[in-house]
């Protein structure tokens, strides 16, 4: 971003205060934003106000944010009414995915805010062309993808539609710094965007293994934990081959691919459970089953889980190099005219 932009001065309007839309609101109030929250569910209005002030309090005593909560959450302020959001420069929409839904959201919202206003929908599916047809202006209508908690991750991406204007786009992806994202441009609309059709080919390769009877569900996730889960956070899919011996990998591939699952439809696994009506940990009844204890005991580990593995993350940017190289530089440039120095003296 320039110098002179100031996030004080750019309203962000949230709608949707659940899980991600709550966590979403914490990010844009911990870069500087003014924000307003619109619950459209009277009756989820309190919890969602409440969700961001736990968040607040998470991330107070996880070290995240140094001033004092209340100096963040004097920024914030909620209503149950899409007009709120009149003056908001960037519109985050946070729902759940039902394209009918949001498009008559889109469509309402069309009419309260400015022409040139940036409207956003966080989704994880839903093709951005299909959307951006509701709002005037389309060119300012992108998608923004998460994941959660969203003040914690580092992980946002940039999503456009056949009619996005990709001046804008670099515009929300420099934004994205501010965020304190790596943020991921994607210039063309397409299912699942990069982030899911990575991840969705691990889950179908996952569920084939378990419905062929070639492991179980238990040491499917080892071997996630212990693979991917191991450099991941360091290094993407082709710096690991990159570091790892680009060759032999094509090799592996000439055997390996042809033989990798490719159905087009859900397997038995999955299918099982969610038409006996599982909805994994938010009911118990999942991959794995979960006594209420348990399924607190999770969501508690993942919020420690997600603030160390920030710390860890950070340590490791997608520019290390050219920083470390840049250090080995100063130190060589530095070394010879302290010495220059010394014999002087």
């Amino acid at each position: 971003m320039t110098e002179e932009f100031k996030p004080e001065h750019f309203q962000v309007g949230i709608i949707g205060l659940g899980l991600m839309g709550s966590s979403i609101a914490a990010c844009m109030l911990m870069a500087g934003h003014p924000v307003v929250g619109v619950e459209l569910l009277p009756e989820a209005l309190e919890a969602g106000k409440q969700r961001v002030r736990n968040h607040f309090k998470l991330a107070a005593e996880k070290g995240l944010i140094q001033d004092d909560v209340a100096d963040y959450l004097k920024n914030f302020s909620v209503s149950g009414d899409l007009k709120a959001l009149s003056k908001s420069q960037l519109i985050i929409e946070s729902i759940k995915e039902d394209k009918k839904l949001k498009a008559g959201i889109f469509q309402e919202l069309d009419g309260i805010v400015g022409k040139e206003t940036l409207i956003t929908t966080n989704t994880s599916a839903i093709p951005i062309t299909a959307l951006q047809q509701y709002v005037s202006n389309p060119g300012r209508f992108f998608g923004l993808h998460w994941m959660e908690p969203a003040y914690t991750t580092r992980f946002l991406e940039v999503i456009c539609g056949e009619k996005s204007d990709l001046e804008k786009a670099q515009f929300l992806y420099d934004l994205g710094e501010l965020w304190q994202k790596e943020t991921v441009l994607v210039k063309k609309d397409l299912p699942g965007f990069i982030a899911n059709r990575l991840m969705y080919a691990m889950y179908r390769e996952a569920m084939h293994l378990v419905d062929g009877d070639y492991a179980t569900v238990e040491d499917v996730d080892r071997a996630c934990r212990n693979v991917a889960g191991y450099f991941l956070p360091m290094m993407g899919v082709f710096r690991w081959m990159d570091f790892t011996g680009i060759g032999s990998y094509r090799e592996v591939m000439k055997d390996l691919f042809p033989t990798l699952n490719n159905d087009a439809t859900p397997g038995k696994v999955i299918n099982d459970i969610v038409d006996a009506g599982g909805k994994g940990i938010f009911n118990g009844h999942g991959f794995y089953e979960y006594t209420p204890e348990e399924r607190e005991v999770w969501q508690e580990l993942y919020n420690e889980f997600s603030y160390e593995i920030r710390e860890l993350t950070l340590k490791y940017p997608a520019d290390i190099i050219q920083k470390k190289l840049e250090e080995k530089k100063a130190l060589q440039t530095s070394g010879p005219a302290k010495k220059n120095q010394e014999d002087k003296s």
